[in-house]
């Protein structure tokens, strides 16, 4: 029973498929056929012939060479001849001049060299403290050293300053200079006492070196 109503219903569904394509079948069918345009043809050769360039030369022309003719060398000049030695160089003999050679009495006879005392060589600037740097005066400190047979300063002490911040900075710069040592006889010394003052100068905003502590 269901096999008999399946094929009722599919039947007419089937020629009603059947129908619209043929009729879609007969509208293409009944279309114009219209050609398509044709593109351009492109021409192209598979071995061009390649035209040789021609090379243009420059005709140089070279001139004949002259002959040169070379001068004659210039003339001899005549060189005067020496006449050769009739004696030997052997046989020839010199004599040594004789002289006195001068006498030199011993006891009074000395060599002397001047006497100096210690000059200064190099002198290293003082490293200014930075809390003296924002004080609003300058300062100094008088300084008292020997110096060495070597150039060198020691026992070196201050003898006044303007304020105990530059006493270290003054020590540091003085051990640091250098003397060509005191000569006594020719011969170098030690040199003592020695006196220095060694200034620390501020400046304001202006340029001006500002002035030293009251009391100095």
């Amino acid at each position: 029973m269901s096999n008999t109503i399946r094929w009722l219903v599919l039947t007419p569904l089937a020629a009603v498929f059947t129908v619209l394509l043929f009729l879609a079948m007969r509208a293409l069918i009944s279309d114009e056929f219209k050609p398509q345009d044709k593109g351009e043809t492109a021409s192209f050769e598979i071995n061009p012939k390649v035209e040789d360039i021609k090379v243009i030369e420059r005709e140089t022309k070279v001139d004949k060479v002259k002959k040169v003719i070379t001068p004659p060398p210039p003339p001899m000049i005549e060189r005067a001849k020496a006449d050769k030695p009739t004696e030997k160089i052997a046989s020839i003999e010199g004599a040594v001049p004789e002289f006195e050679s001068p006498k030199i009495d011993a006891s009074n006879f000395k060599i002397t060299v001047s006497d100096r005392d210690a000059q200064p060589l190099v002198r290293i600037p003082p490293i200014f403290p930075p809390r003296f740097l924002q004080g609003d005066n300058s300062g100094y400190c008088k300084v008292r050293f020997d110096v060495s047979p070597e150039g060198q300063p020691f026992n070196v002490q201050t003898t006044t300053c303007t304020s105990r911040q530059l006493e270290g900075a003054t020590k540091k710069s003085v051990q640091k200079w250098k003397y060509n040592p005191k000569i006594v006889d020719g011969r170098p010394v030690s040199r003592s006492g020695v006196e220095s003052t060694i200034r620390f100068d501020l400046q304001d905003e202006r340029g001006r070196k500002l002035p030293l502590p009251s009391g100095y």
